[in-house]
């Protein structure tokens, strides 16, 4: 990866052809021959005007998928107003196409990103003057580009937790907290979990989950509940006392950490209008996914 102390190949694809990863078939051959892994010649790519793409690739099925990931980080408040939201993205490739493609991307509403940052590949000043990703793609998996929502535009949170909790020092405090979706676009809701951390005086809790399991921590005082999926008839609840030891002050509540995935939605609105490629004669398949995740979720209650 570096010449002389200075940075010279760092693409994976050129790494690969300098330095061939290992294999059993490999390994034997080399006890035989006496060789190494190592190469003892540049790959093709590296001294080239595209050093992130091996030159001569080919495959029977030629296909472009494209995985749009967006992570909400939000702060909500016990009144269930946002304090702060935005939308860290990003946008992984898996390109497997013959020859030497150049493809270019384009969105319904490129407007929308606040923040971007792109793989070498992509042609900065396409950008700038038409909001199209041009680019050579390198081969196999990559990350085209991240991108920041937030400052702009007002970011939907997804999902709610309407939660009720009274907790007194040397009393049964009660605790009822439901979990439900809110602007999802009719997609579900699945993998949600919730980390509350209770107080340092709470010593046990005897609740009763609707839907999923619950663990309490009586070290950490933290309680976990795996909700898993949202089903929208029924919302998943989780209800019980909670018993506290008195002769405390503090009884500060908050859940901590919120996970959830819904498939095919992309949060921000982003779309992906078209993606087209030249100086190729084939047609490739392509595929686009979304998905939106929490990233660093919080709740104060």
């Amino acid at each position: 990866m570096l010449d002389n102390g200075f940075p010279l190949a760092t693409e994976s694809n050129i790494l690969k052809e300098l330095i061939k990863p290992p294999n059993i078939l490999r390994t034997i051959a080399n006890s035989v021959t006496g060789k190494s892994n190592v190469s003892g010649t540049l790959p093709t790519g590296q001294l080239s005007a595209i050093p992130w793409r091996r030159t001569g690739v080919k495959y029977t099925n030629n296909e472009a998928y494209f995985d749009v990931v967006e992570e909400v980080d939000a702060i909500i408040d016990k009144n269930g107003q946002t304090i702060f939201a935005e939308i860290q993205g990003y946008i992984d490739c898996c390109i497997k196409l013959s020859g030497m493609p150049d493809l270019t991307l384009s969105f319904m509403n490129p407007r929308l990103f606040d923040d971007v940052s792109f793989h070498p590949c992509v042609r900065f000043k396409r950008w700038e003057s038409e909001r199209i990703l041009s680019f050579i793609p390198p081969d196999g998996n990559f990350r085209l580009m991240s991108y920041h929502v937030g400052s702009q535009s007002v970011v939907a949170i997804p999902i709610y937790v309407r939660h009720n909790l009274s907790l007194k020092p040397g009393e049964q405090g009660r605790m009822d907290i439901t979990v439900g979706p809110k602007t999802t676009l009719g997609r579900v809701v699945e993998g949600v979990k919730l980390e509350i951390r209770m107080p340092k005086a709470v010593l046990t809790c005897a609740l009763l989950a609707s839907q999923g399991k619950y663990t309490f921590d009586p070290v950490t005082k933290t309680l976990h509940w795996d909700v898993g999926r949202i089903d929208v008839t029924k919302l998943p609840n989780i209800r019980g006392t909670v018993s506290v030891a008195s002769g405390c002050t503090s009884l500060e509540t908050s859940i901590d950490r919120v996970q959830f995935t819904i498939s095919q939605l992309a949060v921000s609105g982003l779309k992906v209008n078209r993606l087209d490629m030249y100086g190729e004669k084939y047609k490739p398949f392509k595929g686009v996914k979304y998905v939106t995740k929490a990233g660093k979720f919080q709740i104060r209650m």
